[in-house]
């Protein structure tokens, strides 16, 4: 990792705090670049006009008592990286060949959208519990990196 990743890193961290999750230990930032160049962010939040568990001050996942990792669609919450990539597509920018920086390892759903898109790399922080995105990477030849920091 060199001194660009652990900027873009940092920035994936700070946009996390922007979640709207009800959860503290679930807010996801994304930020995707390409030639050191930030296209766009995302981080997980209800959509536009729908009201977040934070607003509702409640959690659905945790009412429903779902476990990390299953069924992403009884969630009010679009993840960062959809989140991002949507910003993109809404713009009518091309992330073909991009990096994506997240602060969690992308669940399935996200890995199939990330695929599609033509990003070609992603580097995340921390794990999550979906060893079938981890699988379609390997397969779509996405590069996958896990970031860590350099010891000074």
């Amino acid at each position: 990792m060199d001194k660009w990743d652990k900027r873009f890193m940092e920035l994936a961290f700070t946009i996390s705090s922007w979640s709207s999750c009800y959860q503290q230990n679930r807010k996801i930032g994304a930020v995707i670049v390409r030639n050191k160049r930030i296209i766009t962010t995302g981080y997980n939040g209800a959509p536009q006009g729908i009201e977040s568990c934070l607003d509702k001050g409640e959690c659905l996942r945790r009412k429903l008592n779902i476990p990390s990792g299953t069924h992403h669609e009884l969630c009010y919450a679009i993840h960062a990286e959809q989140n991002a990539i949507i910003q993109a597509a809404k713009l009518g920018i091309s992330i073909e060949g991009a990096t994506l920086y997240c602060t969690h390892q992308p669940c399935v759903i996200c890995a199939k959208m990330i695929i599609n898109s033509g990003i070609s790399r992603v580097v995340y922080k921390e794990g999550y519990p979906d060893d079938f995105s981890l699988e379609l990477f390997k397969q779509s030849g996405v590069k996958l990196e896990r970031y860590e920091e350099e010891e000074a």
